[in-house]
């Protein structure tokens, strides 16, 4: 099965919002350090502990980021979101206060008119959230 999966880009900090996301949402993290890698040798010395790699994964998904910033340097906007497709209200909840936290609750959950219980933030690294639990009571 295809899996869309979301890359993030951060500019020195992958290490710690990887691990916020890894308290938030749970899952397996995999970080590899520029000085770790095959291109440790052709970076720059103060680049050695920036993230060239990083993912947390579970059966359901894989959020992977990088502290590697492209030429045109780090640009953020509100065209990158991750949406988390819950599967109980719970989850959502949970969810919701734990990456909200530091950031902006900017739409709190709320049954929708779809039947669902939905909300958005931005979490404390400028990064926009959605939040969809289907089964809920419109």
């Amino acid at each position: 099965m295809t899996q869309m999966n979301s890359y993030l880009t951060f500019n020195g900090n992958c290490r710690e919002a990887m691990h916020f996301y890894k308290d938030c949402l749970g899952g397996e993290l995999v970080l590899q350090t520029v000085g770790d890698s095959p291109m440790a040798d052709k970076m720059p010395e103060q680049m050695k502990e920036c993230i060239m790699h990083s993912s947390l994964t579970n059966d359901a998904w894989v959020l992977m980021g990088t502290d590697m910033v492209c030429e045109q340097g780090m640009i953020k906007g509100n065209n990158v979101g991750m949406v988390l497709n819950c599967s109980t209200e719970e989850e959502i909840r949970n969810y919701y206060a734990k990456l909200s936290a530091g950031g902006e609750a900017t739409h709190p959950l709320e049954n929708t008119f779809w039947g669902a219980l939905f909300g958005d933030l931005v979490d404390r690294y400028g990064n926009h959230w959605l939040l969809n639990y289907e089964n809920a009571k419109g």
